[in-house]
Formats: C-alpha cells, sequence, structure tokens
C-alpha cells in the first residue's frame, strides 16, 4: 500500500523539483541578459554612471557604523539619566559643556554627520542658531 502511494508522489515530487530547478536557471539568464544591457546603456550614455555608484553603495555599512559612533554621547546621557547616580549626571553635565564649548566647525561636522547618516538636511538646520 505504501509503496503504491510513494511511487504515486516521488514522480510528482521529481518533476516538480525539475521545475523549480529549470525557473532559476531562467531567472538568472534574464539577470545577466538584464545586467548586460544595462552595462551597454551604461556605456553608451543613455544612464549616468553616478546612478550606477549609488545602487552599488546601498549594503554599504559605514553609514551605519558612522550612525552608531556618534550616537554614543546620545547613549550615555540617556544612562545617566535613567541611572539616577548623582555622580553620573554631575560627570555627564560636564561632558555636554565640553561638547557646547567646541568649536562651531566642529559642532556643524557633527551635525552634518548626522544628517548624512539620517538622510536628513539639518546642517541648513544648524546655520539658523
Amino acid at each position: 500500500m505504501w509503496l503504491s502511494i510513494a511511487s504515486k508522489l516521488v514522480p510528482g515530487m521529481i518533476k516538480t523539483g525539475m521545475s523549480i530547478a529549470s525557473n532559476r536557471r531562467k531567472v538568472k539568464e534574464l539577470q545577466s541578459v538584464a545586467e548586460m544591457r544595462h552595462a551597454e546603456k551604461m556605456a553608451s550614455g543613455e544612464i549616468e554612471w553616478k546612478q550606477q555608484q549609488i545602487s552599488a553603495q546601498k549594503n554599504d555599512l559605514k553609514d551605519e557604523f558612522v550612525l552608531i559612533l556618534i550616537s554614543i554621547p546620545l547613549l550615555i546621557a540617556g544612562w545617566g539619566v535613567f541611572s539616577e547616580d548623582e555622580q553620573i549626571i554631575a560627570k555627564l553635565d560636564t561632558f555636554f559643556e565640553q561638547i557646547n564649548n567646541f568649536p562651531l566647525w566642529l559642532q556643524g561636522l557633527i551635525v552634518g554627520g548626522y544628517s548624512t547618516v539620517l538622510g536628513i538636511k539639518g546642517v541648513s538646520t544648524f546655520k539658523k542658531k
């Protein structure tokens, strides 16, 4: 009984598997053709090279690293506030006083870094200060 059921199911499963493999090959072929056509359009000047560079940088982790790096002061400030430790809060006040004493160009660099990573126009906001 089990043998007869298996003999009916196995050919169908094999056929499905072969169909899936065939579809994957077709997808890879179509992707290859699309990439080739795209490269031809870039070579002929129809598509700007800059667009290709932007799409290549989408998976770059540099922005995330910079965002984490410049977020450290905010994380420390949050930790100080929620810990309710007077020594930590006093040190944080000193820390942010020091940041406030940074030269204007360095403050602008920090705001510009946030703006670039987050994709907002923070520099124009900073200029109004």
